[in-house]
């Protein structure tokens, strides 16, 4: 019988608030790649026309950064080990699509990009801090 060790209350927190993002994450990046009605209502038709400019491969970064990150969320309320290197895969996708963001497009507000940066950065560091407490399986 394997000994499963007791997680702190904060994991779940942090797992749980991890899930919602990434999942979020998730729907935006559908509702963008679906062109939506409520996509195109956010934008003036000058910004939808840079949006619809967008290399593929930049949306093809999106799709790996919020897909991996929710996998990376799902492996972590799982407690699985292998959480690190996909939310290390997620963070080289939202560097690279956050590396035309800002160098090509000049978005309006930089809040949120720099946001999707930081929690990129944090869940890789979290899901390698839980590895190193042996919480991961």
């Amino acid at each position: 019988m394997t000994h499963v060790k007791k997680l702190p209350v904060w994991y779940w927190i942090v797992t749980g608030f991890y899930l919602l993002w990434n999942g979020l994450g998730v729907q935006q990046y559908f509702i963008q790649a679906n062109n939506t009605e409520a996509f195109r209502a956010k934008y003036t038709e000058a910004q939808l026309q840079e949006i619809a400019a967008m290399p593929t491969w930049v949306m093809r970064a999106y799709a790996v950064a919020v897909m991996a990150g929710f996998l990376a969320s799902i492996l972590l309320m799982v407690r699985k080990r292998f959480a690190y290197p996909v939310a290390l895969t997620s963070l080289i996708a939202v560097i690279a699509q956050m590396s035309y963001l800002f160098f090509e497009v000049k978005p309006p507000s930089i809040i949120l990009p720099i946001l999707v940066l930081v929690f990129a950065v944090l869940l890789l560091l979290f899901s390698k801090y839980a590895v190193s407490k042996k919480w991961l399986a």
